[in-house]
């Protein structure tokens, strides 16, 4: 780790600090004395704050020495691997001491954890009020994180609301970019469940062989390389919600586990015959036909009706095109953390008038790339924007609906 990193935007221009640790009264205690230097993030475990450094990263991770689920250690090595522009201050909640770097030491960055006092929760900092967000369409995000103003947004907000104060299985589909896991963030923040965890377990990323480790936990020497007993990710969920993204690739092994946790919930580590009774909303989406899949005999149909008990399904951007130039502006405001750079009239047109076969994904991709090509530009004009033509299946679809 190095002091020369560049700070990475938060909401409203903030710096990000991740705490992690499973004391709630210590995050809320530190939480508190941050608040007015950061944006503050919380997390209860170590693969929880791995699942928030994946989705949103974070200028400085605190991580707490006595983790539930991962060697503090290891956690540190991945952050480091994969997290290059994230530093790492520790906590020892056994002795309520914050262990700063020494090469960061001397870096005013760090003067909010140099008074800590473990009996007080205090932290010295100098106020740094945040401002308040300058984008106009800040008005228009019906759901947390997610902007639109069309009839089809207006919708879903008010099905995620709905669906939200209940610990209901969800299962979200729609294409690929189009905001699923937005949604089952959603579907978690406006729930009871908010201060809980949010765990993110992407079933296509994961081997066939180490699935079930991963989800639900394994004692030491269980398999070949369990050097240390772990809990899997549905045990890190206790209490709040657990995601699977690409739910249809989950091996079939691993669907009559899943099946039992969802009717039981009920969880068995690999290993061992002692069973863990869990409380944790489960939440998945795809972006296949699962009910051709059971049709196939590649997904259990029980599991299927167990996890549909509430369907959402998203509406392609196609289908609210009017959506188009609020996104677009949004992205523009959050890749340059201001507003020095806006969208020609003509320029918006041209967005609107493509079908956007990727989603609200290559939307943003479309808006990285033209602010790249705009250098030295206010303004961002029709030609630095690039789009690809639609594949063939996607007019299909486009013409057919």
């Amino acid at each position: 780790m190095t002091a020369a990193r560049s700070i990475i935007p938060a909401p409203h221009g903030a710096t990000i600090i991740l705490i992690a640790t499973p004391h709630a009264a210590l995050r809320k205690r530190l939480g508190e004395a941050l608040h007015n230097a950061a944006f503050v993030e919380n997390a209860g475990s170590g693969a929880e704050a791995l699942s928030m450094l994946e989705r949103r990263g974070a200028r400085i991770v605190v991580l707490d020495r006595n983790l539930p689920d991962l060697n503090c250690d290891e956690l540190i090595g991945v952050v480091e691997r994969q997290f290059p522009c994230t530093d790492v201050v520790l906590l020892d909640s056994a002795t309520g001491t914050i262990e700063i770097p020494e090469e960061l030491r001397a870096n005013p960055t760090y003067r909010c954890f140099h008074e800590f006092n473990s009996t007080t929760g205090r932290i010295a900092v100098t106020p740094a009020p945040i401002p308040p967000c300058p984008a106009p369409e800040c008005a228009f995000m019906l759901l947390p994180g997610m902007i639109g103003s069309s009839e089809a947004m207006r919708q879903l907000a008010a099905t995620v609301r709905a669906v939200a104060r209940h610990s209901t299985s969800v299962l979200i589909t729609g294409e690929t970019g189009s905001g699923k896991e937005l949604v089952a963030e959603a579907v978690h923040k406006l729930s009871s469940r908010v201060d809980k965890p949010f765990i993110t377990v992407n079933c296509a990323a994961i081997p066939e062989t180490l699935i079930e480790a991963e989800l639900f936990g394994h004692t030491r020497g269980a398999f070949t390389g369990a050097v240390q007993s772990r809990l899997g990710k549905i045990h890190a969920a206790q209490g709040g919600t657990i995601f699977f993204d690409e739910i249809g690739e989950l091996p079939l092994g691993s669907q009559a586990k899943l099946l039992r946790f969802l009717e039981c919930g009920e969880v068995q580590r690999l290993g061992t015959s002692d069973v863990f009774r869990l409380d944790a909303r489960v939440v998945a989406a795809t972006n296949v036909d699962l009910e051709k899949r059971v049709q196939q005999g590649f997904f259990r149909e029980d599991l299927f009706y167990r996890l549909s008990v509430f369907p959402i399904e998203l509406v392609p951007l196609r289908e609210r095109l009017a959506d188009v130039p609020l996104l677009a502006r949004h992205f523009l405001q959050r890749l340059t953390g201001n507003d020095s750079m806006s969208l020609s009239p003509e320029t918006e047109t041209k967005l609107a008038a493509h079908s956007w076969p990727g989603n609200v994904r290559e939307l943003r991709n479309v808006i990285e790339r033209a602010l790249i090509l705009a250098a030295g530009r206010t303004v961002i004009a029709p030609e630095q924007i690039l789009v690809r033509k639609p594949c063939a299946s996607v007019r299909a679809t486009s013409e057919s609906s």
